[in-house]
């Protein structure tokens, strides 16, 4: 029926009773914090162009970690700056690398959090590519072989679930085959199924060291103009065994966020990536915004969008206020 008799701001008049029809609400459960660990100890770098977000070393990360399980996050991911870098990104899958090293470190913190490790060869190759290059570009089946070994390094050490991000045809199925026949198979694997090469993540490259040292990744990553094409990206991972798939960027992907749940309905990752964390950040700071306010809108649109899972910077202290 219609007006007078309908009114539909008779259910907003009131904060009890917005709190009883709220259809989409955030929750710790929905949060995984990143967090960038590098050598030394004591250490605390802070990312210039992520305020509040720093480069960690093992023993102050492991800090981190115990406050983060305190404010009911359940999992963090990790990204790792090594102390020196090669062609073949040897770091990512050293039994000494800087995340193998960390992982039962944090796990001894913070024994009930969930560690995920991000693969990929970017932050330790000294050309910044997630892969092997030859003639100026990457090879996907050798650098298959290389994250596969990386995965299998990050299990042996502890790692809950493994995060593949490089975009590279494949890849799913190469870890998980390694995985298994590592004995590993009930490791979960949560895939970078659909990643757009965005302007977004400028931010993140300053905190992981990870630009490009010439080129870009346009011809792995995906074209932000692409729609169906990130469908097949994630049928084409969940037929190679991925656990959960992601959607990355989130904020200017919620369409595909929309469909990749409708369609497929499997539990769905979203990462809030660095530029969308820092846009706000940098907003709140000159008194444009309010910036917890606007935080919580956007961490909530991509939830009602239909992420299960929220990877985001905002993690532990959104996480407090909900609480």
């Amino acid at each position: 029926m219609p007006f007078p008799t309908v009114r539909m701001r008779r259910l907003r008049r009131t904060e009890s009773i917005r709190r009883m029809v709220r259809e989409t609400r955030l929750s710790p459960d929905d949060l995984i914090l990143p967090l960038f660990i590098c050598p030394g100890e004591g250490v605390q770098n802070d990312i210039a162009s992520m305020p509040g977000v720093a480069q960690m070393s093992i023993d102050v990360a492991a800090e981190a970690c115990k406050k983060t399980a305190d404010v009911g996050v359940p999992a963090v991911i990790l990204f790792g700056i090594p102390p020196n870098k090669d062609a073949m990104g040897t770091g990512a899958y050293a039994d000494d690398g800087i995340i193998q090293r960390a992982i039962p470190a944090l796990k001894e913190a913070a024994p009930d959090l969930c560690v995920i490790t991000d693969v990929c060869l970017c932050e330790y190759t000294d050309h910044g590519h997630c892969g092997v290059i030859h003639n100026g570009d990457v090879h996907n089946d050798e650098t298959l072989e290389l994250l596969a070994k990386e995965s299998v390094s990050h299990a042996r050490a502890g790692a809950d679930m493994i995060a593949p991000s490089d975009m590279m045809d494949g890849r799913v199925a190469a870890i998980r085959k390694s995985l298994d026949a590592e004995g590993f198979s009930q490791t979960p694997i949560m895939a970078y199924a659909a990643k757009y090469n965005s302007a977004f993540y400028g931010p993140f490259r300053e905190a992981a060291e990870s630009a490009p040292q010439f080129g870009d990744r346009r011809s792995y990553q995906m074209d932000p103009a692409n729609g169906d094409e990130a469908l097949r990206e994630v049928a084409l991972d969940l037929q190679e065994g991925a656990d959960i798939v992601m959607v990355k960027p989130a904020l200017s992907y919620l369409d595909l966020i929309y469909r990749v749940k409708e369609r497929f309905g499997v539990p769905l990752a979203a990462y809030n990536v660095s530029g969308e964390y820092s846009l706000i950040k940098a907003a709140g700071e000159k008194g444009w915004v309010d910036e917890s306010r606007l935080r919580d809108e956007v961490l909530l649109s991509i939830k009602r969008a239909g992420a299960d899972m929220i990877i985001t910077y905002f993690a532990a202290d959104v996480a407090r206020t909900l609480r």
